[in-house]
């Protein structure tokens, strides 16, 4: 019995409420409704012309952005002032199982007295609460080092008028900016206007005018972002500026792996970019792992996403010509090499990943940073956020050994050196409807192998494709695929043909060495 008493206390304390009142719905201000808000996070409505037990809705305010207070001009009492709440709920798809993010804004009219500025204060009352309950709660797991973007804040946006199909501008506009001025956040939009144009702002911005960079494009703007701030004296602290993917490109991996994490229905286009928005709006950001690369020929450079050689990375830089299609393009760019399956001669290497020891381990950020755990005003349910003093060197990759010499004998040389395809992934998507690597994670510290070895034939690399859309395609058991989480790796072609692409940037194929740096930088997600 005292075992359910206390269920009930519980139960009862989680539905406290917290304010109460009886406000009219605008704009038609015919129908009172009795309005609650309380504890779970619930703003509760009751129409008051209806018999109680069918009348009870309520938004829950986890999917809340934002609350606005303002005075509406055209009201017939000027001493009226209003609060719209701004909800996107997950609801069912007419067109399949599916569910994606629709709005729902409510607005209430406060007139509980004739002077305007007590009904402000009344208004404000009510959208401080609902601002606060919407507020994402820490994570549950334990030593994760998440953190929450302030309110208001001021982003940076980069803009790349001519990823995707050309139409990420008129998306920004007609779908990003309302919703970021229902979350109190304001931008300042800087349109690239040449290739690496990305690279040069962030490398000469000065951070602190941000709260974060938003990446308004396909996966290309965000590789140039990441490495702008990796080559800025200050890298250390200016890679853990939040980051932030809207995706307006044709591969749109990031977007849709973050979507993935979120256990959100897999969606892509307007969807996709809906979703997306609303993590930003809600302002959690998460730490990320990057890797470092480096070339023969000396070029470093800092990848989020992936590194690839042969039949993949041919079809990302193949389908070029085919942008205007969308994701589509990739589709087509397949079909059309499948005619001659290239076979790539190579040395591969790699060093494996180790179990991790606990999954709360907490990971400071590489390159001699030094962090403590600190706590920032409303946002002190988030421990463990680093306060980070930059070295003054650069990031020291402590796996790798120079090209002349060869890799550590406690590494793995692949025994085949014929391969069709070689993808190391740091996400889970390499599309946003390809699902490659289903158990990455932002932050598992893993390059995530995948190779095809020669010898596959045609219909076995259609299977790969079309189980790759689910994220079944090592269900197969086909022998020439082969997959290993690893740390670190050494790719030497013996011939130098096909493209080598990191990011979904071309590079020219000479040997390649990477590894992985854990925490290294910070992304705006949805888990």
């Amino acid at each position: 019995m005292a075992g359910g008493s206390e269920d009930a206390r519980r139960a009862r304390a989680s539905g406290e409420v917290l304010l109460s009142g009886i406000f009219c719905l605008d704009p038609a201000l015919k129908i009172g409704y009795d309005l609650s808000l309380t504890r779970d996070a619930q703003l509760r409505m009751r129409r008051r012309d209806s018999a109680p037990e069918s009348a009870l809705t309520a938004l829950s305010l986890s999917d809340c952005i934002g609350c606005e207070v303002f005075q509406n001009q055209d009201d017939p009492q000027p001493a009226a002032v209003c609060f719209t709440v701004y909800c996107y709920p997950l609801k069912k798809r007419w067109w399949n199982s599916g569910e994606s993010r629709q709005k729902v804004a409510k607005t209430f009219r406060v007139l509980e007295s004739p002077e305007a500025q007590q009904n402000w204060a009344v208004a404000e009352t009510w959208a401080s609460g609902i601002r606060d309950l919407a507020t994402p709660r820490g994570p549950k797991l334990e030593g994760a080092i998440h953190g929450l973007l302030p309110r208001p804040c001021h982003v940076m946006v980069l803009l790349n008028p001519q990823s995707g199909s050309g139409q990420a501008q008129q998306l920004f506009e007609s779908q990003v900016q309302q919703m970021l001025g229902e979350a109190n956040i304001t931008f300042t939009v800087f349109v690239t206007e040449k290739h690496h144009h990305a690279w040069e702002l962030v490398r000469q911005e000065d951070m602190s005018r941000w709260d974060a960079l938003v990446a308004m494009a396909g996966d290309g703007l965000l590789h140039e972002v990441i490495n702008g701030l990796m080559e800025r004296p200050d890298w250390a602290s200016a890679i853990q500026k939040p980051l932030c993917i809207l995706p307006g490109g044709s591969g749109n991996a990031l977007a849709a792996s973050l979507n993935h994490y979120a256990k959100n229905h897999p969606c892509v286009k307007e969807e996709l970019l809906v979703n997306c928005t609303y993590f930003l709006c809600k302002g959690l950001h998460s730490p990320m792992d990057l890797v470092s690369l480096w070339t023969a020929s000396g070029k470093r450079l800092f990848s989020f996403l992936s590194f690839g050689w042969g039949f993949v990375s041919d079809v990302d830089i193949a389908s070029e010509r085919y942008r205007k299609l969308g994701s589509a393009r990739f589709t087509v760019g397949t079909f059309q090499l499948l005619t001659t399956l290239q076979v790539y001669k190579g040395r591969l290497s790699y060093l494996p990943a180790e179990e991790p020891s606990s999954t709360s381990e907490i990971v400071s950020p590489p390159g001699g940073l030094s962090c403590q755990s600190t706590q920032h005003g409303h946002q002190g349910r988030f421990s463990n956020m680093p306060v980070c003093i930059p070295p003054q060197t650069e990031l020291e990759d402590s796996l790798l050994v120079p090209f002349d010499q060869p890799v550590p004998k406690h590494w793995t040389i692949a025994p085949e050196e014929e391969f069709v395809s070689i993808v190391g992934i740091h996400q889970s998507h390499l599309g946003a409807d390809l699902l490659l690597a289903p158990t990455a994670k932002l932050c598992d510290d893993a390059i995530h192998l995948f190779y095809v070895t020669a010898g596959v034939s045609r219909m076995a690399m259609i299977r790969f494709f079309m189980a790759m859309d689910k994220g079944t395609h090592l269900s197969l058991n086909n022998p020439h695929l082969h997959y290993v989480p690893i740390k670190a790796f050494r790719l030497e072609p013996l011939v130098p043909e096909g493209f080598m692409t990191v990011d979904g940037e071309k590079l020219a194929c000479e040997p390649v060495q990477g590894q992985v740096h854990r925490r290294l930088a910070r992304i705006i997600s949805g888990s």
